[in-house]
């Protein structure tokens, strides 16, 4: 049989003698169906003790992390262990969720295998559970910890449409087998456990640990964190494990005010380097070496386009920083409690193959000019799932980014919608791409109160000459975040800085990414352009646009 733990060994020695120990085997189904290929639950119980585990678990099968449960009667505790990998175990002893369980028991009976059993009800976190169960065999148990001390329940029911119920009771001679090599530590407190157990069930690979950007020249890179523009760029190269199929993929970031108190551009990015030149080399050795892009205007644009020759930055998340988020919490308002940080996080599953198996720069960028800057975290998970449930794109091909992350570096801002052309990408597919679209990313930004920051305009996306979507990017819950910006200016009108409408943005949050349907594109050079009426220059003010582009397919 399966090896427990040496928690449970004394346990076990005193419940399987001279007691009466029976084996119910549970089965799980969801809205009147049985459930394919369930670990069906497993509780062996006596007068004394109760074991709650799975089919797997007993037949050394379980795939880690898993978890089973010890109860016993005489202190009313729960004894919850937990496998996380095949070298490390942990444990917590609960000694008052039991006593604290109430129920209200309902009139009605049925038989279950025979049995003769009563009705109790109880209320969850807005789930109503009811649970069927017996006193006729003179013992306690459940399939989880609910219900432990009514009686031996048969059958639980969550909001009538999922239900666990025993499909078969057995008296067996004694328990299973209790011996493990690989002993518990001291068990944790209660929520310790709880948090070890639900982190060990994904993967997380840190990229930055509060790390600083900010405008100075003392910003130097060292052996882990490569450091460029003046500081307002940090660079890591990662390796990422192969991600199994189906998985899900998320990035976090958190970030806070180190010194700089205004709204700033941020973006998470990955640095693609099939090509003969990447966007490395033009931080290395400067914008100027980056490929230019000329629509016609007057300008060169560093570094935005794709070429046969030469891959654009891959946006993984665009992120704006608040208003002095707890730099500034000092700031005192009437009602006002700051918040201590912002967090940002989202699911980027559909670049997956751009990640997985694989040892990438990945890179963040908040442009400021500030020498304290900002602190920032960025973490990676990956989720898996027991079924695919939506299936990953295989083609990611970055196609454009006018987000200038080399802005303290020379590179140019996005002024190039105020040409006709605005922005023209051309490439090549060197076969068909099935259900192609773009992960489109806009936001509007300067011109103070006349700029494109504060005013909608359109954006027109076109494939070979033909438009294929327009929309207006536009924000209008930006007063929603008013806690994460203590050093927002208040106006005269009762609105701060924060509050107002933007392109697309609002300090203190993400802009989302919008998906453009191309349908089937078959093999060959295809082109996208970007239009955008892009406000015209008042003095010294200018509005830009910070867009960027990948194509997804299979």
């Amino acid at each position: 049989m399966k090896k427990i733990s040496t928690i449970a060994l004394c346990f076990f020695a005193i419940a399987s003698f001279g007691q009466a120990n029976y084996k119910i085997t549970y089965t799980k189904s969801s809205n009147g169906k049985i459930i394919e290929n369930q670990d069906p639950v497993i509780v062996f119980s006596n007068s004394n003790q109760t074991l709650i585990s799975s089919k797997s678990i007993l037949e050394n099968k379980a795939t880690y992390p898993y978890e089973f449960s010890l109860i016993d009667r005489s202190t009313n505790a729960i004894n919850q262990v937990a496998k996380l990998k095949v070298d490390k175990q942990i444990s917590t002893l609960d000694s008052t969720s039991l006593a604290k369980q109430t129920f209200e028991l309902l009139e009605g009976e049925k038989k279950i295998l025979g049995y003769s059993c009563k009705k109790a009800k109880t209320i969850i976190n807005s789930n109503t559970i009811e649970l069927w169960y017996t006193n006729a065999l003179n013992i306690k148990g459940a399939p989880s910890v609910l219900g432990q001390n009514l009686g031996l329940v048969l059958e639980t029911n969550r909001n009538g449409n999922y239900i666990v119920t025993a499909t078969k009771i057995e008296k067996v001679k004694q328990f299973p087998e209790a011996i493990d090599n690989n002993k518990s530590k001291k068990p944790l407190d209660l929520l310790t456990y709880r948090d070890e157990l639900w982190k060990s069930r994904f993967t997380t690979i840190p990229v930055f640990k509060e790390e600083i950007i900010n405008f100075s020249d003392a910003s130097k890179s060292n052996d882990s964190i490569l450091r460029f523009a003046n500081g307002t760029i940090i660079l890591r190269k990662v390796r990422i494990p192969a991600i199994a199929k189906g998985s899900q993929v998320f990035l976090d970031v958190t970030e806070q005010s180190n010194g700089d108190a205004y709204d700033r551009t941020g973006s998470v990015f990955l640095i693609p380097m099939q090509k003969q030149t990447s966007f490395l080399d033009g931080l290395q050795n400067g914008v100027k070496t980056l490929p230019m892009y000329d629509n016609g205007n007057g300008k060169l644009y560093q570094g935005i386009v794709a070429s046969s020759t030469y891959s654009p930055l891959l946006e993984l998340i665009r992120f704006f920083t608040p208003f002095g988020i707890k730099q500034y919490n000092t700031i005192t308002l009437k009602d006002k409690t700051w918040e201590e940080r912002v967090s940002y996080r989202q699911d980027i599953s559909e670049l997956t193959s751009a990640l997985s198996d694989q040892e990438i720069y990945l890179g963040t960028f908040i442009g400021n000019y500030d020498k304290g800057g900002h602190k920032v975290s960025v973490n990676l998970t990956i989720h898996p799932e027991e079924e695919v449930l939506i299936a990953k794109p295989t083609a990611v091909i970055p196609l454009f980014n006018t987000n200038n992350v080399m802005e303290m570096a020379g590179q140019e801002y996005g002024t190039l919608f105020n040409s006709e052309k605005g922005l023209e990408v051309t490439f090549t597919l060197d076969k068909d791409l099935k259900n192609a679209r773009i992960r489109y990313i806009t936001t509007g930004h300067g011109g103070w109160e006349n700029g494109d920051e504060f005013v909608p305009k359109r954006n027109s996306i076109y494939l070979n000459g033909t438009e294929v979507f327009h929309f207006t990017p536009w924000r209008e819950d930006c007063g929603s975040y008013r806690l994460y910006n203590p050093a927002s200016g208040n106006f005269p009108n009762g609105l701060s800085s924060s509050d107002y409408s933007r392109s697309n943005w609002c300090p203190g949050t993400m802009t989302n990414p919008v998906y453009i349907d191309l349908g089937d594109l078959k093999a060959g050079t295809h082109t996208i352009q970007v239009k955008i009426p892009q406000g015209a220059n008042e003095g010294t003010s200018f509005s830009s646009w910070n867009v960027s582009g990948v194509l997804l397919g299979n």
